[in-house]
C-alpha cells in the first residue's frame, strides 16, 4: 500500500523525474548491450521500476536495469538465439522466484553474503562491463557473446579504429567522468553525454548508429519453454532472480541508511519478482533496485513510493513520444556511458584498503572478481560464499576450542565457588574440570576429543564437563561428545555432565544412549563436583574400586 501524505508529493515529484531523467540513458545503454535492443531496457526501466514501487518494501527505491542483471541477461539472449518468448520466458521465471523467495521469508538470508564476495563479484561485473563495451568505444563489434571475445576483440579494435566513434567515444567519455559538479545538479553527467554526444555525431558521420528503435506501448509475450532449452531457462531464471534480490536488498540499505527508515526485505522480493514478471511479459529486460538511481531520487526529494512510479511514467512519456529521436545515437556514446558506469561499479573504495585488512579477505575478493569475469558469475558467488562460510567456521571453531579449559589447573580460587574449592581440595588431584566457555558446534566437533585426551593426562580418575555456558550444541559436538565418553571408559574414568539445559540434556541423552548412565548428568557443577569427590574418596578406602566402577547414587 501507499503511505500518501501530501507533504511529500513536491519532493516525490522532483526525485522521480530526476531519477528518470538519469534513468534513460542508462535504460538505453543496458538494452542495448543486453543484445534485446534499447527499447527493452526501457521496457524493464518502466515495468519493473512502477510495480516494484507500487508493491515494494522500500519507500525511496528506484529500480531499473543493472550491470550485474544486463551482463546475465546478454548471456541468456546469446544463448537462446535471441528467441523473444525463450529469453522472455526467463525473465518472467525470475520474477516468480523472486516472489517465492518473499513470501518464504528468505529476504534475511539472501543478505548475508560476506562483503568480500560482493566487492569481488560487483568488481568483476565493472570489469565485464568495461571489456564488452571497449571495441564498442573504437566502432568495433565483437564477434561472439562473453568476455573473452570481447577481450579478444580489443587488440583489432585499437589497431584499426572508426576514428569518427573514437573522437565520439571519447568526447562522451570526458562528459561522464569531469562534467562540472554545478553542472550535474541540473543536468546528470550521463544525460549531457548522450544528448552532446548525439548532437556531435551529426556533424561527425561514419561512426554507427542504433537505427530505428519501436515507439509505442508494448505487445504481449507469450511465454514458452522446449525441452532443449528448459535447463539453460531455468538456470538463468535463478541466477537472474538471485542477483536481482542481492543488488535490491543492498540498495534498499543504502536507502534505509539515507533516510533514516526500515525496509520490509521480503515485501521488496515480492514487489521485484512482480514487477519482472510484468516486465518480461511486455519484453523488458531484467531489473532491480539501481543504487545510483535511488540515491539520486533521495536527494532531490523522494521519500515514497511515488517517486519511483513517477520515475518510469515519465520514462513511458519517453517511449510514446520521443522513441524515434533515439535512433540517431551512436554505439560508441553509449558505450561510453557503459564504461563510466562499469567504473562506477568496481570496489575502488575497497580495492586501495584491502592490503591493510585480512590477507584472506583479499585473497577471496581477488578469486571471486576472477571467476566473474573468466568463469560465470554463479560459480563466483557460490565459491565466494562457500570459501567465506568454510572460513568462519573455522575461526569459530578455533574460538571454541580455546574456550575450552580444564579449570582444575587455573587454580580452585579462580573459577570455583567456595563450596567447591572446598570440595575439591578432597579430590587429590584426580578429578579434571572442564568448562566450555560457549557454543559447540560442527566446527570444534573434530578436534575436541582430543583437545579433551591432551588435558586429561594424568591419574584422574573422573572428568566432569560443564555445559553452563553452552547454550546450544549440535549433533556433530553430541557425537564427539560420545567418543569422549568411549575414550572415557577405555581410559578407565567415569564421565559426569553437568548444568546442560533441557535441550542438550535430551540431545545427549538420545544420541549417546547408556554410555553414560543417568544418574552422571547433574543440575549443577557444585552437584557433579560433589559426587566425584565421594567416588575418588569411596576408591581410595576400598582400593577394589576402579575409576570404570559404577558411582554412587548422586
Amino acid at each position: 500500500m501507499i503511505d500518501f501524505k501530501t507533504k511529500d508529493l513536491k519532493g516525490d515529484l522532483f526525485g522521480g523525474l530526476t531519477a528518470g531523467v538519469v534513468a534513460l540513458p542508462l535504460a538505453l545503454a543496458f538494452g542495448e548491450a543486453s543484445g534485446a535492443g534499447p527499447i527493452a531496457g526501457l521496457y524493464g526501466a518502466i515495468f519493473v521500476g512502477f510495480f516494484a514501487s507500487l508493491f515494494g518494501g522500500t519507500g525511496s527505491q528506484v529500480t531499473g536495469p543493472t550491470g550485474p542483471m544486463v551482463v546475465v541477461f546478454a548471456g541468456v539472449y546469446a544463448a537462446l538465439d535471441g528467441n523473444p518468448s525463450l529469453v522472455f520466458t526467463t525473465v518472467v521465471l525470475a520474477g516468480a522466484i523472486q516472489i517465492a523467495f518473499g513470501v518464504f521469508k528468505l529476504g534475511q538470508y539472501i543478505r548475508l553474503v560476506p562483503y568480500p564476495v560482493i566487492s569481488g563479484f560487483m568488481s568483476g561485473i565493472g570489469c565485464i562491463i568495461i571489456a564488452l563495451q571497449t571495441s564498442r568505444l573504437l566502432g568495433h563489434e565483437p564477434e561472439g557473446s562473453g568476455t573473452i571475445p570481447a577481450l579478444v576483440e580489443i587488440p583489432s579494435a585499437v589497431a584499426d579504429p572508426n576514428f569518427a566513434a573514437l573522437i565520439l567515444g571519447v568526447l562522451t567519455l570526458l562528459i561522464a567522468f569531469k562534467w562540472p559538479a554545478r553542472l550535474a545538479k541540473i543536468v546528470p553527467p550521463p544525460l549531457a553525454a548522450l544528448i552532446i554526444g548525439t548532437l556531435a555525431s551529426l556533424f561527425l558521420s561514419g561512426a554507427p548508429i542504433l537505427g530505428d528503435i519501436p515507439t509505442g506501448l508494448p505487445s504481449f509475450i507469450m511465454p514458452s519453454l522446449n525441452q532443449d532449452t528448459i535447463l539453460i531457462v531455468f538456470e538463468a531464471a535463478l541466477i537472474l532472480a538471485l542477483l536481482g534480490s542481492i543488488d535490491s536488498l543492498l540498495t534498499s540499505l543504502v536507502a534505509d541508511n539515507m533516510t533514516r527508515t526500515r525496509h520490509n526485505s521480503n515485501r521488496e522480493l515480492i514487489g521485484q519478482g512482480i514487477g519482472n514478471v510484468v516486465a518480461g511479459l511486455f519484453g523488458g529486460i531484467a531489473s532491480a533496485g539501481a543504487t545510483m538511481r535511488t540515491v539520486i531520487n533521495i536527494r532531490t526529494g523522494g521519500t515514497t513510493k511515488i517517486s519511483g512510479m513517477l520515475h518510469s511514467l515519465f520514462l513511458l512519456a519517453i517511449v510514446i513520444v520521443l522513441a524515434p529521436l533515439a535512433a540517431n545515437i551512436p554505439h560508441t556514446v553509449l558505450a561510453g556511458i557503459l564504461i563510466k558506469t562499469g567504473w562506477d561499479i568496481i570496489d575502488r573504495a575497497y580495492i586501495v584498503k584491502a592490503h591493510r585488512g585480512p590477507r584472506w579477505d583479499l585473497a577471496l575478493m581477488l578469486l571471486v572478481l576472477i571467476l566473474t569475469v573468466f568463469v560465470d558469475l554463479i560459480t563466483a558467488v557460490v565459491a565466494g560464499v562457500v570459501l567465506a562460510s568454510l572460513a568462519f567456521v573455522k575461526q569459530i571453531a578455533d574460538e571454541q576450542l580455546k574456550s575450552l579449559r580444564d579449570i582444575t589447573n587455573e587454580g580452585l580460587s579462580i573459577n570455583f565457588s567456595e563450596e567447591e574449592a572446598e570440595l575439591m581440595t578432597h579430590a587429590h588431584k584426580r578429578i579434571n574440570v572442564f568448562d566450555f566457555g560457549g557454543p559447540l558446534s560442527f566446527g570444534a566437533a573434530a578436534d575436541v576429543g582430543h583437545q579433551i585426551r591432551e588435558k586429561s593426562k594424568g591419574p584422574s580418575q573422573v572428568m566432569i564437563f560443564d555445559f553452563s555456558q553452552v547454550p546450544f550444541i549440535d549433533v556433530s559436538a553430541a557425537r564427539a561428545m560420545e567418543t569422549i565418553a568411549n575414550d572415557g571408559k577405555v581410559s578407565n574414568k567415569l564421565v559426569y555432565i553437568s548444568g546442560m539445559t533441557d535441550q542438550i540434556r535430551t540431545m545427549l541423552t538420545e544420541l549417546m544412549g547408556d554410555i553414560v548412565p543417568r544418574d552422571q548428568y547433574f543440575d549443577s557443577r557444585r552437584d557433579a563436583i560433589a559426587a566425584a569427590v565421594e567416588f575418588v574418596e569411596s576408591t581410595e578406602a576400598d582400593p577394589s574400586q576402579g575409576g570404570g566402577a559404577e558411582p554412587s547414587p548422586a
